[in-house]
């Protein structure tokens, strides 16, 4: 599982990050255009709150579960998963975890 869950890491950083690098190079660092095409499209809005709920969702089973293991180097998928997003966080932290089992059985 730690192979799939670094393969799931690396595409969790590279889809989401180049599809948001070609916005960025479309319409630069437009913070007011940026929130108003979320906001104006329903469908989008739909899609940024369910990413949102999931991220909160994340982050509190991250700091849970990883004090739960005593893990450490939480802070990595905490600000992948606000950087990037939770297809960044979530494998990543699912990847650190399974190296902390590993070390520890």
């Amino acid at each position: 599982m730690k192979r799939i869950y670094l393969l799931l890491t690396i595409l969790g950083f590279a889809l989401p990050l180049s599809q948001f690098l070609l916005w960025l190079n479309e319409f630069g660092f437009n913070i007011s255009l940026f929130i108003s095409t979320i906001i104006e499209d329903k469908l989008s809005l739909f899609a940024w709150l369910d990413v949102i709920i999931s991220a909160v969702v994340l982050i509190l089973f991250i700091i849970y579960e990883s004090k739960k293991l005593s893990m450490s180097k939480v802070w990595l998928p905490v600000v992948g998963t606000l950087s990037v997003g939770v297809s960044f966080g979530l494998p990543l932290f699912l990847f650190l975890r399974e190296i902390h089992i590993e070390k520890n059985t």
